[in-house]
C-alpha cells in the first residue's frame, strides 16, 4: 500500500530550526518509519544529495504538494519545474462534477521564476483524493498520522551507522540558525566535489604577461580626449605642485622685485617666498638712518629695536622653547657678549639685557675706557639691573666653551680699533672657544673681520656681505614706508608676519 504514494510530490516541515523540504517521494518504509525524498529542495534551494531519508522523529507536518494521476504515464508537475524554483507545481486534486476526481492543475508562469511553498504557503491547502485512491488514502493517512505524533528531530548524515538506517538517508547536521540558512549558503559555496580542484597551480606571471597594461592606458587617454571628459591639460601633462604656503586660486602675478634701489646693487638677496632684497652701499644706508631720525626713529628707538630683533634671534639659535623652559633650569645657556665702544657695542649691550630677561646667562665684555658714548652708558645702566655679569679683561671671560657668541666689536668707521691689544685678545678668545658666532650689523665685506660668524643680521636692508659673515638675516627696526622713498628706494616691505626672516644668495 506504501508503493501508492511513490511519485507524489510532498512538503515535509521539520520544525523551525531545520526548515521544510519538498522532493518526490521515492520511498516509504514501514518498518524503520522512514520516508525518503529523491531530489529534495531545502527552503527552496536544492539539496546536495540525490536524496534525503527522514525518521518518524523527524517529521511535525507533511503536506501533499501533487499526487499522480491512475494511469497517466506523465507525472504532473516535472520536478524539474521545482529546481526552476517554481513553488508547488500546482498539481491539486478536486473532485469533478460527476462524483469521480481528476486531476486540476495550478496555472504556470514560465516568466517569472516563484519560491517553493513554505509551511505558510501549504498550510491551508486541502487535497481531495479520487475514490479510487481512498483504501491507499487510509494506510497513508494512518502511516502520516503515526509519523507526526512522534516529537523531537534527529537527522543523520550517510556516515551515521545505525542497524536502523535506511541505505539512502541522509540527514544534514544542525545549523543552530532560524530554517539552516546558513547552513545552505555554506553548502552552496563550499560543497563542490574536491575532486574537481584542479592540481596545477594558476600561472601569475603567465596571465600578467597576457595584459598590456600601456595599451589599455593609450585606449583610456584617447577616450578621455575624444570625449572631453579631461578637465586639465593633456594626457602627458602633470598637474601643478603647491607647497603649504601657496594659494591655488588664481590671482594677479607675483612681482618678486617690489624693492628698487637707486644704484645697482653689488648683492642681492632673496627671501623664502622669492621676493628679491637687493643690497645697499654703506653711505646710502647711512642716509637712511638720518633721514628716519630726523622724522623720529631716535637712536634710543633704533637701539631698543634692533636689541628686541637680536635678542628673538638668539633665542631660536639656543633652541627657543626646547632649550629654554621653566622645567629645565639645569640647561641654562650661556652667552659671550663682545661689544665694542661704540653705537654697535650699544646695539649688542641692548640685546643682551633683553636675554638676561629671558633667563639666559648673559657674559658682557666691554673694555675699559675713560669716556663713553652716551647710548653705551645708558645701556650699560639698563644692563646692570639684570642678572647678566660684565667684564672688562679677557681672563675673566670662560675658559669652557659657551654656548653662543655675539659679536659687536667691529664698526664701520672706527677701523683703528683693530690695532688695539684687548681687541687681539677677545678675536683670538672668540676663535679658540669654538662656540657657534652671530653678528649683529656686521660691517662690508672691504673690511677684514677678525672674527668668522656662522649668522649676520642685517638691519632694514643688507650690506653688501663677504662669505665670512655667514648665513644672512635681516630684521625690520620700523623705518617707515615714506622714508625709503624720500631717500630714493621703491620699498615694499618683505617681512610679512615676522621681524627677523633669512635671506639667500642669488
Amino acid at each position: 500500500m506504501a508503493t501508492d504514494w511513490l511519485g507524489s510530490i510532498v512538503s515535509i516541515n521539520c520544525g523551525e530550526s531545520l526548515g521544510v523540504y519538498q522532493g518526490r517521494v521515492s520511498a516509504v518504509d514501514q518498518v524503520s518509519q522512514t520516508i525518503s525524498l529523491t531530489r529534495p529542495f531545502h527552503n527552496g534551494v536544492k539539496c546536495l544529495v540525490p536524496e534525503v531519508t527522514f525518521r518518524a522523529g523527524d517529521i511535525t507536518e507533511l503536506k501533499i504538494l501533487e499526487i499522480p494521476g491512475p494511469g497517466d504515464s506523465r507525472q504532473c508537475g516535472d520536478l524539474q519545474q521545482m529546481e526552476m524554483g517554481i513553488p508547488g507545481v500546482g498539481c491539486q486534486v478536486g473532485p469533478s462534477q460527476n462524483g469521480t476526481g481528476k486531476v486540476l492543475k495550478k496555472p504556470m508562469s514560465s516568466s517569472a521564476p516563484q519560491n517553493i511553498p513554505r509551511r505558510t504557503d501549504v498550510k491551508s491547502q486541502d487535497i481531495v483524493i479520487s475514490p479510487q485512491q481512498q483504501c491507499s488514502k487510509s494506510y497513508m493517512d494512518r502511516h502520516m498520522e503515526t509519523l507526526t505524533q512522534s516529537k523531537g528531530f534527529r537527522r543523520r548524515h550517510n556516515s551515521w551507522s545505525s542497524s536502523s538506517r535506511h541505505p539512502n538517508q541522509v540527514t544534514p547536521k544542525k545549523s543552530g540558525l532560524k530554517n539552516g540558512q546558513m547552513k545552505s549558503k555554506d553548502d552552496e559555496c563550499f560543497g563542490d566535489d574536491i575532486d574537481e580542484i584542479p592540481d596545477t597551480d594558476f600561472d601569475f606571471e603567465g596571465n600578467l604577461a597576457l595584459f598590456d597594461k600601456a595599451a589599455v592606458f593609450e585606449e583610456i587617454e584617447t577616450y578621455e580626449r575624444r570625449s572631453g571628459t579631461r578637465s586639465r591639460g593633456t594626457p602627458n601633462e602633470k598637474p601643478a605642485r603647491y607647497r603649504h604656503d601657496e594659494n591655488i586660486l588664481e590671482s594677479e602675478p607675483i612681482v618678486y622685485r617690489r624693492i628698487v634701489v637707486p644704484q645697482n646693487p653689488h648683492k642681492e638677496f632673496c627671501t623664502d617666498s622669492g621676493l628679491v632684497v637687493p643690497s645697499v652701499s654703506y653711505e646710502l644706508h647711512k642716509k637712511l638712518l638720518s633721514v628716519a631720525e630726523k622724522h623720529g626713529l631716535t637712536l634710543e628707538r633704533r637701539l631698543e629695536m634692533t636689541g628686541v630683533c637680536a635678542s628673538q634671534m638668539a633665542l631660536s639659535l639656543l633652541g627657543g622653547p626646547n632649550r629654554l623652559n621653566p622645567k629645565n633650569v639645569h640647561q641654562r645657556p650661556t652667552v659671550a657678549l663682545l661689544c665694542g665702544p661704540h653705537v654697535k657695542g650699544a646695539q649688542g649691550i641692548s640685546c643682551g639685557r633683553h636675554l638676561s630677561n629671558h633667563d639666559v646667562h648673559v657674559i658682557l665684555f666691554l673694555p675699559n675706557f675713560v669716556k663713553m658714548l652716551e647710548s653705551i652708558t645708558n645701556e650699560l645702566n639698563l644692563f646692570s639691573k639684570t642678572q647678566g655679569q660684565q667684564v672688562s679683561s679677557v681672563k675673566d671671560l670662560p675658559d669652557t666653551p659657551v654656548d653662543l657668541v655675539i659679536n659687536c666689536l667691529d664698526c664701520h668707521e672706527n677701523a683703528f680699533l683693530r690695532d688695539q691689544p684687548w681687541y687681539k685678545a677677545v678675536v683670538d678668545w672668540a676663535n679658540q672657544n669654538r662656540a657657534p658666532v652671530l653678528s649683529i650689523d656686521p660691517p662690508i665685506s672691504e673690511m677684514e673681520l677678525g672674527i668668522d660668524a656662522k649668522w649676520s643680521l642685517a638691519l632694514g636692508l643688507p650690506l653688501p656681505l663677504g662669505e665670512r659673515a655667514g648665513r644672512v638675516y635681516l630684521c625690520d627696526i620700523g623705518i617707515p614706508q615714506k622714508v625709503f622713498q624720500e631717500v630714493g628706494i621703491n620699498y615694499h616691505s618683505p617681512f610679512g608676519c615676522k621681524f627677523v626672516i633669512p635671506l639667500h644668495s642669488t
